[in-house]
């Protein structure tokens, strides 16, 4: 049995609508840094194919994910469809 805290992991995945402006880009990017400063963000990046990116959360609970996704400025440019999933990583 590990001695590690339990993590709540989210997988936050963002795919790019067919009207995507590369606009949203920056301030998605300043977004994640902030998470990133909080500690609630673990890791992110874009898929090679330019169809969208990924990120994960690390929170206390799936409502927390949910509502830093619909902040996100990806959501709320409606540049991107965001969706959340509760992760089980090892």
């Amino acid at each position: 049995m590990s001695d590690r805290p339990k993590t709540n992991r989210y997988l936050v995945m963002a795919m790019r609508k067919p009207d995507f402006s590369e606009a949203v880009v920056a301030p998605h990017l300043v977004f994640l840094d902030g998470l990133r400063l909080a500690g609630k963000l673990e890791m992110t990046g874009g898929f090679s194919d330019k169809s969208g990116g990924a990120y994960v959360l690390n929170v206390d609970t799936l409502a927390e994910a949910l509502a830093i996704a619909a902040d996100d400025p990806l959501a709320t440019s409606d540049s991107s469809t965001l969706t959340v999933y509760e992760w089980n990583a090892r």
